[in-house]
């Protein structure tokens, strides 16, 4: 009997090797294997992990005035991208908050847009609705897997698959041939370290996979990506971003083209010339505490604001978290006070990312 949950090309694969599934955004996607979370950590941050990412969207958009059209839709400036090049991006509503975070890959007859998968029909809808340009706008999630290859070790593991000297710059993308099929490999990822993503048919990524599993990749779940990106400070949607939020209140805003008009550019350009009541920090616990999505944050018996994300960081061994404060009290080294269950834990603001060593340039 069929359910309406879906899944991904390699289920059967985190079948066999044992993965606990559970239901992220729609799909069955595994939390963690056999050997657990500590295990998978170690592996992504001092030899190479693993990850099924194919609940991933792609969207593609075409045509002749694709870039043009990219422009108007999202903050960053798309004009800049030659082929083989990626970059962070985010599409926002016309009053600046953040609709979704992607990825945008320059391909040589147009565009690919990763999006969340929580997003994406609401993503492909919105692109579809502002349309008004000369260009086309498909979503085909459902033809490609992407994977995830994160890691130190990564590069080499990688050449030795293809069985070719891999060289990406960060943020760049090429084209190889795997199965016979053409494949997307782009350095890009969520954990900090050096990594890969690469994109394909189904069929070629669950052989790719295979051949990673045989030369010793480990398999990772969802529950370690999310302590990876908070060491480092990555947003999640949903959490730390959302249509309630915007980049300049979410420290993105690296990200804007001010340059542009862009949909919601009026909007950030006033809140970066009058400033905002609130900012996204990172901070770390003082006191043996693991911050809670929710938790209500305090200076002294003041609420200032809320976390948005938190955990155990299994290289500092504390809890670190991320949240919206007020912006009087988000300067690098303020106070903070978390109360839970009638009980004071103090944590500091701190310049991100938590951790100081990767080797997510290297």
């Amino acid at each position: 009997m069929k359910d309406n949950k879906k899944y991904t090309s390699l289920y059967n694969e985190h079948i066999n090797l044992d993965a606990k599934m559970v239901d992220f955004a729609g799909f069955v996607m595994p939390v963690n294997y056999k050997k657990g979370i500590q295990y998978e950590y170690n592996a992504v941050r001092t030899q190479v992990g693993i990850f099924d990412v194919s609940h991933m969207g792609e969207i593609f958009v075409s045509g002749e005035e694709a870039a043009s059209y990219l422009q108007y839709m999202t903050i960053n400036d798309v004009g800049k991208l030659k082929l083989g090049d990626a970059q962070y991006n985010v599409i926002c509503n016309p009053n600046g908050g953040i609709k979704d975070d992607i990825i945008i890959y320059c391909i040589k007859n147009g565009y690919i847009l990763i999006v969340n998968a929580s997003n994406c029909e609401k993503i492909f809808n919105w692109l579809s609705l502002n349309n008004k340009f000369n260009c086309i706008v498909e979503d085909n999630s459902e033809k490609y897997s992407l994977i995830a290859v994160q890691g130190p070790k990564s590069r080499k593991l990688i050449s030795k698959i293809f069985n070719t000297s891999i060289d990406l710059s960060f943020y760049k993308h090429i084209s190889l041939k795997y199965n016979s099929k053409n494949i997307l490999l782009s350095r890009t990822g969520y954990t900090g370290e050096l990594g890969y993503e690469i994109l394909g048919d189904h069929n070629s990524i669950v052989k790719l996979w295979k051949a990673l599993i045989q030369n010793n990749a480990i398999p990772c779940g969802l529950a370690v990506r999310d302590i990876l990106r908070l060491e480092m400070k990555y947003c999640l949607y949903g959490n730390d971003i959302n249509e309630e939020t915007s980049p300049i209140e979410s420290n993105l805003d690296w990200v804007v083209n001010f340059n542009s008009d862009f949909l919601g550019s009026k909007s950030l350009l006033d809140q970066k010339k009058n400033g905002v009541k609130r900012k996204l920090v990172a901070f770390k616990m003082k006191d043996k505490c693991v911050p809670r999505k929710g938790y209500d944050i305090f200076y002294e018996n003041e609420k200032i604001g809320v976390v948005t994300s938190g955990t155990f960081s299994l290289s500092l061994k504390v809890g670190i978290g991320m949240g919206y404060i007020q912006s009087a009290y988000s300067k690098i080294n303020s106070l903070i006070n978390l109360k839970v269950r009638g009980k004071d834990n103090i944590g500091v603001v701190v310049k991100p990312p938590f951790i100081k060593e990767f080797s997510l340039h290297d």
